[in-house]
């Protein structure tokens, strides 16, 4: 396809997709075997989703793609289908790498592989950090058919587990490209791209195209079709989103009116820190909320632990970090709070989109005080819209200041005590590890370093 010809149809695909969507009434439609249809059939999925319809029939030809769409859009349907079927055609173990930006992605995307290609007895691992690396090092030697990966540790394991190459990978995909290198991953996945198959298929999957995203694509991508079904910032129409403007001392005591007041929702509550996500969680348990925490200083098991209870609806309020902000699929998520007010603007349309997903209706609600007023201004300017004053009582809400302010000198306490907790166990692993250093030396052990690559 001349240069020409492919930047035409770039620009034509949102109208065009549009009609091909009425078109295309099934998966088949779009060529996926009706070993895998069966899988989508069973996992409630009907009807192709726009990316989907851009996608697959491209990936199914054999091209590179680079495909444009938000958060909650399909995208993972529209990468593992063509490679379980190309599976299908080549059976081959370490046949697929998929690198995401954050561990609670790999684990849904690995869920999703498997539930597609359960019938056909796809095996996958999950290679991300805070997991003990020698139980991932022996699910590496298995040589499962799909990698799902986040760069740090993928590196790590290239360089330091015996045995482990991608040498003879077909698929690599890069999800929520964007991300993966606004979090500094690029030396990482130049590290990659050096170690794998210059004679593969590469898919690339973006919310956003930022100049670091052109340049991967360069670098990575062979002569691909750009599969674009959302050109510019948007939120979804069922969502409604308001604002409140509050003063800052009091944003504690908001919290707690608004989650009164819309009792018997699901909420994701949004934070700036860890710190924050942890204490504003202990202050509504203190009120008697079933609040749980998510942010990058907990552990991947109480990380998964956190996501499945409020997945499963054991709990009603998920506090977290920008580390849930995309990718996860939640599906019942009614309200989402930004607690703290995003500094990145376009992090707020990843925010939002938790809520109102799959044709449902939501609520998002954003906290601005006197220091945010730049921040909200940038926000509606990018969405394009003006928004509404959430309604207050404002007596009503002084009416809480004095519960509030005794659940929060708890928090504070507590927030302590986890953290005099943390360093004891922290000074009681550096004594391990130095003890562990004594005995080497006496045993005359040096560890011998290791090779990279």
């Amino acid at each position: 396809m001349a240069a020409g010809e492919e930047e035409g149809a770039a620009a034509g695909t949102e109208t065009e997709s549009e009609a091909a969507v009425e078109e295309l009434r099934s998966f088949k439609d779009l060529g996926v075997t009706d070993v895998l249809c069966e899988a989508c059939d069973q996992l409630g999925w009907k009807v192709p989703t726009k990316i989907q319809v851009e996608a697959i029939p491209v990936a199914l030809q054999g091209r590179d793609v680079i495909g444009l769409a938000e958060t909650g859009s399909g995208k993972t349907g529209a990468f593992a289908l063509p490679i379980l079927q190309a599976l299908l055609e080549t059976p081959q173990r370490l046949f697929a790498l998929v690198l995401t930006p954050t561990r609670e992605l790999a684990f849904q995307i690995s869920e999703q592989f498997e539930a597609l290609g359960s019938s056909i007895g796809v095996q996958t691992t999950v290679i991300v950090g805070g997991i003990d690396t020698m139980s991932q090092s022996l699910a590496l030697a298995k040589k499962p058919h799909v990698i799902i990966a986040t760069p740090g540790r993928l590196v790590d394991h290239l360089e330091n587990t015996k045995g482990f190459n991608l040498r003879a990978l077909k698929f690599l995909v890069m999800d929520e490209a964007d991300r993966i290198l606004n979090m500094d991953f690029e030396t990482e996945v130049d590290k990659i791209l050096k170690v794998i198959p210059r004679d593969r298929k590469t898919f690339l999957f973006s919310a956003t195209m930022t100049k670091k995203v052109q340049k991967l694509q360069r670098a990575a991508l062979k002569n691909p079709v750009k599969c674009a079904v959302s050109s510019k910032y948007q939120t979804v129409e069922k969502l409604q989103q308001y604002y409140i403007f509050i003063p800052s001392k009091f944003k504690d005591s908001y919290l707690v009116y608004i989650l009164n007041e819309l009792a018997g929702n699901s909420f994701m509550i949004f934070c700036s820190t860890c710190n924050n996500t942890q204490r504003t969680a202990l202050l509504l348990r203190n009120l008697g909320f079933t609040a749980i925490p998510l942010h990058g200083q907990m552990s991947q098991n109480k990380r998964l632990g956190s996501l499945n209870k409020f997945k499963a609806k054991a709990r009603s309020i998920l506090l977290a970090t920008d580390v849930a902000s995309r990718g996860l699929d939640i599906p019942h998520v009614d309200v989402v709070i930004n607690f703290d007010i995003p500094t990145h603007s376009k992090d707020y349309i990843h925010r939002v989109g938790r809520t109102a997903r799959a044709g449902r209706s939501g609520k998002s609600i954003t906290f601005v005080t006197q220091y945010d007023v730049e921040l909200f201004q940038r926000i509606e300017h990018l969405i394009g819209k003006k928004l509404p004053a959430f309604p207050m009582q404002e007596e009503e809400v002084m009416m809480l200041t004095e519960r509030v302010a005794e659940a929060q000198r708890i928090a504070r306490m507590e927030l302590r005590e986890q953290g005099e907790k943390k360093r004891s166990r922290n000074d009681n692993d550096d004594d391990t590890e130095e003890a562990i250093g004594v005995r080497n030396k006496v045993a005359g052990g040096k560890k011998k370093k290791r090779k990279a690559f």
